[in-house]
């Protein structure tokens, strides 16, 4: 499938992932907002300078699970992802 169907199945709580990419178990998903917010933990606190434990409100954004299983949030799209034809839905 193309990207753009590919944003369409992570908006309904689905993985994704390139069917060329090299690294096993890789994927992407768009991670949801909290609509009351959500209560600022430490690196945020320290990170930003806002009090731990205040409620902030985070938008959506795209978030990938590397080939190492580490978390990378705040994925962006190459232009070669964009226009890529073989995303996949990942079970």
């Amino acid at each position: 499938i193309n990207f753009g169907l590919a944003l369409e199945a992570m908006k309904q709580d689905k993985k994704v992932a390139r069917a060329g990419w090299n690294g096993k178990g890789m994927f992407i998903v768009r991670q949801k907002v909290y609509p009351d917010g959500i209560e600022c933990n430490k690196n945020t606190s320290e990170a930003f300078g806002i009090e731990q434990g205040t409620t902030i409100k985070v938008t959506p954004y795209l978030m990938m699970k590397a080939a190492d299983g580490t978390l990378v949030t705040g994925w962006l799209a190459s232009q070669t992802d964009m226009l890529a034809e073989d995303w996949t839905i990942v079970d």
